[in-house]
């Protein structure tokens, strides 16, 4: 996706996230996260659009350790959807204005700097709207374009890396394949890195479906519901099992 659809995407998913905080009692368990309520999702990902913001708008080079200095007090319960608003208004205008020769520090592999914080936030901002919307129990899907450049993102930039924890005594392939964008991705975990084709082929596991059931799949975010999933059903077990991206990986 080009950096103008993920700006539009940052912005559609975090009015969506909006509605469904502003719905819902701050003191509401979050399904999707375990020992979280609406008003740690609504803080957490409030303070990091002020920290991306500022990673854009100051030019840094390294990255701000936590979330502390650019949050250091966290907002009243009275006004937190209203502060919420805010910093998502400001992390899109940063974007919309931002020089396309932006140098600033950034933490996964990306075209430019800019590219990577459109992406990035717009993904971020996406998953955590799933979580607020997940209490009760009626996701939004993705579009199904949005919802591939995610699945790219996870396998091709946070799964590959070699800190990952998915591993494989012997190598094990899961075969995805998105039917509403005519994709595949052929996934190979080892005993070493997991390696990431985009090629259609042979898997022990074989899931197909939607881009965005995948994407929720992937994410941990939904079950196998809705996806045809064949082969070794295991593992999906040890993905579940061993994918786990926080905000500081």
């Amino acid at each position: 996706m080009q950096i103008p659809e993920l700006i539009v995407a940052l912005q559609h998913e975090g009015e969506l996230l909006i509605s469904a905080a502003a719905e819902s009692a701050l003191e509401t368990p979050i399904p999707t996260c375990p020992g979280w309520t609406m008003r740690d999702l609504v803080r957490h990902t409030g303070s990091v659009h002020r920290w991306a913001t500022a990673h854009i708008v100051e030019r840094l080079l390294r990255p701000i350790a936590g979330l502390g200095p650019v949050v250091p007090v966290q907002p009243d319960d009275a006004v937190l959807v209203e502060w919420f608003e805010a910093g998502h208004a400001a992390l899109v205008q940063a974007l919309r204005t931002a020089d396309p020769d932006l140098a600033c520090w950034t933490f996964l592999p990306a075209p430019s700097p800019l590219a990577f914080w459109a992406r990035r936030q717009a993904h971020e901002t996406g998953i955590h709207r799933v979580d607020a919307e997940s209490p009760g129990d009626c996701i939004t899907p993705f579009p199904p374009a949005f919802a591939a450049d995610g699945i790219d993102e996870l396998l091709y930039c946070f799964v590959t890396r070699s800190k990952g924890r998915l591993r494989a005594a012997e190598e094990r392939t899961l075969l995805l394949h998105a039917t509403d964008v005519g994709r595949d991705w052929l996934v190979h975990i080892g005993p070493g890195r997991v390696r990431v084709t985009d090629e259609a082929g042979e898997g022990d596991c074989k899931v197909r479906g939607a881009a965005s059931e995948l994407h929720l799949l992937l994410w941990n975010r939904g079950g196998a519901q809705g996806l045809e999933v064949r082969g070794d059903t295991t593992l999906l077990d040890l993905w579940r099992d061993s994918v786990h991206i926080r905000w500081s990986d």
